[in-house]
C-alpha cells in the first residue's frame, strides 16, 4: 500500500491517521509518501500506522510520488500479490474496507479501482478530443502479471513531468486506464459510473456511492468551486449527513477543511448557514458553557436594550464593558442603577479608538481576560451604528447583527447548542448583510494585500477568499477563545503603524482576518441567522440575482465564467468596453498591451497627484 501525502504546513492533519488505520488490515506493507516538508509531530502520527515514511520534494504531485515510491520498493515489489496506489485526497473509511477488498479480490483482473469516469467527446479539460474513460488515480490496485511486466516498467520509466494539476490529469488519471486496457490488461472497478446517474459519480453523487457501501468520499465537493456544485446540484450538507449517520468521526473532516479550504468556498459547498428557530431545539442544560460577555458601548441610551440582548443568555455569566474615556466613566455609574439580569460579575474597562472602537477594545483592552483560559465561549457585541449611512441603513444594521446573534432566549440557546454538538466549532457569526450595503463582489475593500501581510505575521496557511471574504461584518459574534488565540496575541498597535493604517482600516482589518485566524488553530465556522431575516434576506437576494442574471444567457456558472472573463466594467467608458472586449476575445493582445497601461495608468495617477497638489497650493495663496 503506497499513500500520498501533502500538508503545506509539513503537518499531518488528524483524518490521515484514521484513513491509515481502516488501511492497516488489509495491507502487509504500508508506506507514506510525503511530498514536501514533514514536521517531528507530523511524522510521529504516521510512525504507528505505517511501515515505512519517504519523504521526497513536492515535484509531479501524488503522481511523481507513487513513481518514486516505486522506485524505492525497486526488486522488492516481487514480494506482493497487489500494490494499491493511493493519496490523501479522500475522508474515509466512512464504510468497511473489508467486504469491497474481498469483492474485487474475487475478481480475475489485472488492475481495478474504487471509481471510474465516463468517456467524454471532447475532452472537457481541452475543449476538443477524447477524455478516454479512466479509473480514478486516488484508487488504483495493481497485481503482479501486470505491475511485473516490462510495460509497466517502461510506463513509469517513460512518465513526463507534470508542472500543474491538468498534467496530472491528462498525463496520467486519463491515460493510465486506455494505455494498459490497449496492451490487453483487464481493468475493474469497485463502484461503476454507468449505475450512477452522471459520469463522475465521486463528485458528483458521493452520497449514493455510500450507500452502496463505498469506503471513502472524496475531499474535492468541499472545496470545488461551488458555482459548478451548484449547476451539478451537489449538496455538500448532505453528503456531510451521510457520513456523520456512518459513525465516522466528522471532526477530523472539519479540522482538515478548516486548515485547507477557503472559508467562504467551505461555507458555500458545506451548506454552513444555520436557520435558527426562536424555540430551544437543541440546548443542554446540563453541559453550561463559562460565558463571556464583551460589550463594546458607544451610547449610554442604548445601554438598556444591550443588556436586554444579553439577558437571553442562560445565566450565569460574566460582562466587561467596553468604552472610550468619557463614555467609561458614565457606564461605571450607569450599571450601578442597573445590569443584566443573569450577569454573575461585571466590569468598566476603558478601551477603543475613534474609527475603530469596538475591536480595537476587544483585541487591545480585553485580550488579557481570556489569561489563564477562564471562559468557553466569548459573546462580542457593541452599540456602534456606522456612521456613513442613512437612518433605514443605519436601523436595520443593528437589527441584523444583533437579532442574528442574540435574537430570543430560544435563539441564543441554539447557538450554543452548535458549539456543543461540533467540538471543533470555533466562531459563529451573521451571514454577510447585503441589504443596504453594495459589498457583495468586493468586501476586501483594498485591503487583500494587507491581509496577506498580516497572515503571515500569523503563520495563517489558510487559503484566502476572493472576492470577499467571510467574516464577521459589523463585528458581533460567538467565539470559542481558542479559535481566537492568534488574533489576541498580535500586537495590532505596531500591525498599524508598520502598515500604516488608521484605526477604521485597522478594525476592518481585524474583521476580515478572524476566520481564517481560526481555520489555521483547526476551527470551523458557521454562519447563523434567524427565520425572520432568512426570509426578508433570501428574496432579496433572489430578486437582485434574478435582475443580475438577466441579460446573461446559460447558467450561472457559465454566466460567472463570461462575466469574469471580461474583467471589470470599470466606469463604462469607451475604453472600458474596449478592454473587456479585448480580455474576452483578444486576451493575447491584452498580455502584451497590458505593461503599456500599466505605464499610461502610472502616467495619469502622476498627473493627478501633481494637478491636485497645485491646486492645493493655489487655494493657500
Amino acid at each position: 500500500m503506497v499513500y500520498v501525502v501533502f500538508d503545506r504546513r509539513g503537518e499531518v492533519d488528524d483524518y490521515i491517521p484514521v484513513a491509515l488505520a481502516g488501511l492497516r488490515d488489509g495491507a502487509t506493507r504500508v508506506l507514506v509518501v510525503i511530498n514536501g516538508p514533514l514536521s517531528n509531530a507530523g511524522r510521529a502520527a504516521l510512525e504507528p500506522f505505517s511501515d515505512e515514511i519517504l519523504v521526497r520534494e513536492n515535484v509531479g504531485f501524488d503522481i511523481w510520488a507513487h513513481k518514486e515510491a516505486l522506485d524505492h520498493i525497486g526488486e522488492g515489489i516481487s514480494e506482493f500479490d497487489e500494490v494499491v496506489l493511493t493519496n490523501d485526497t479522500w475522508f474515509g473509511p466512512v464504510r468497511p474496507f473489508g467486504p469491497v477488498l474481498a469483492r474485487m479480490g474475487d475478481r480475475a483482473v489485472h488492475f481495478w479501482g474504487l471509481t471510474d469516469h465516463a468517456r467524454e467527446e471532447p475532452n472537457p479539460f481541452t475543449g476538443d478530443g477524447v477524455l478516454h474513460y479512466h479509473l480514478q488515480s486516488f484508487w488504483i490496485a495493481v497485481r503482479r502479471e501486470m505491475f511485473l511486466s516490462d510495460a509497466w516498467t517502461a510506463y513509469w520509466r517513460d512518465l513526463p513531468s507534470m508542472p500543474s494539476y491538468f498534467d496530472a490529469v491528462l498525463k496520467h488519471e486519463a491515460m493510465f486506464t486506455n494505455h494498459f486496457t490497449e496492451l490487453g490488461y483487464s481493468v475493474d472497478v469497485a463502484f461503476p459510473s454507468a449505475e450512477y446517474p452522471t459520469d463522475h459519480p465521486a463528485l458528483f453523487n458521493p452520497d449514493l456511492l455510500l450507500e452502496d457501501g463505498c469506503p471513502v468520499v472524496k475531499r474535492r465537493p468541499f472545496f470545488h468551486y461551488p458555482p459548478f456544485l451548484d449547476r451539478h446540484a451537489v449538496i455538500g450538507r448532505q453528503i456531510l449527513r451521510r457520513i456523520s449517520g456512518s459513525g465516522f468521526p466528522m471532526a477530523v473532516i472539519w479540522q482538515n477543511l478548516a486548515r485547507n479550504v477557503a472559508p467562504r468556498i467551505l461555507n458555500a459547498d458545506a451548506g454552513m448557514l444555520e436557520v435558527l428557530p426562536d424555540v430551544d431545539v437543541g440546548y443542554d442544560s446540563a453541559r453550561p458553557f463559562r460565558i463571556l460577555v464583551i460589550a463594546h458601548i458607544t451610547r449610554i441610551d442604548a445601554l438598556p436594550g444591550i443588556f436586554d440582548r444579553m439577558s437571553h443568555l442562560p445565566a450565569p455569566y460574566d460582562v466587561v464593558l467596553t468604552a472610550v474615556a468619557p463614555i467609561a466613566e458614565l457606564l461605571r455609574d450607569a450599571v450601578v442603577q442597573a445590569r443584566p439580569s443573569g450577569a454573575a460579575v461585571i466590569e468598566v474597562r476603558e478601551g477603543g479608538s475613534d474609527g475603530g472602537s469596538d475591536m480595537s477594545a476587544f483585541l487591545t483592552a480585553c485580550h488579557n481576560v481570556f489569561e489563564p483560559p477562564r471562559y468557553d465561549l466569548v459573546v462580542k457585541v457593541h452599540t456602534r451604528l456606522p456612521g456613513d449611512r442613512t437612518g433605514n441603513e443605519r436601523r436595520y444594521f443593528e437589527r441584523w447583527e444583533l437579532d442574528n446573534v442574540l435574537g430570543s432566549p430560544g435563539y441564543a440557546r441554539n447557538a450554543l447548542a452548535l458549539f456543543q454538538r461540533e467540538s471543533g466549532l470555533g466562531m459563529v457569526f451573521p451571514p454577510t448583510i447585503h441589504i443596504g450595503y453594495g459589498n457583495m463582489g468586493g468586501a476586501w475593500e483594498g485591503l487583500r494585500d494587507s491581509a496577506v501581510w498580516a497572515n503571515e505575521r500569523m503563520g495563517v496557511k489558510v487559503p484566502m477568499d476572493g472576492a470577499s471574504p467571510l467574516a464577521p461584518f459589523g463585528g458581533m459574534f460567538i467565539a470559542r477563545p481558542d479559535a481566537l488565540r492568534l488574533m489576541l496575541a498580535q500586537d495590532w498597535a505596531a500591525i498599524a503603524a508598520k502598515r500604516s493604517m488608521p484605526p477604521g482600516d485597522l478594525a476592518r482589518l481585524q474583521e476580515r482576518l478572524f476566520v481564517g485566524a481560526a481555520g489555521e488553530r483547526g476551527y470551523h465556522v458557521r454562519t447563523i441567522i434567524g427565520a425572520e431575516h432568512a426570509g426578508i434576506s433570501h428574496n432579496s437576494l433572489e430578486y437582485k440575482i434574478d435582475q443580475m442574471a438577466s441579460t446573461t444567457p446559460g447558467y450561472p456558472v457559465e454566466q460567472i465564467q463570461f462575466l469574469h472573463s471580461m474583467g471589470n466594467v470599470g466606469r463604462g467608458r469607451a475604453i472600458d468596453y474596449l478592454w473587456m472586449y479585448l480580455r474576452r476575445n483578444r486576451p493575447r493582445a491584452v498580455r502584451l498591451l497590458h505593461p503599456v497601461g500599466r505605464i499610461i495608468a502610472g502616467v495619469r495617477r502622476r498627473f493627478r497627484a501633481l494637478r491636485g497638489r497645485h491646486a492645493t497650493e493655489g487655494s493657500r495663496r
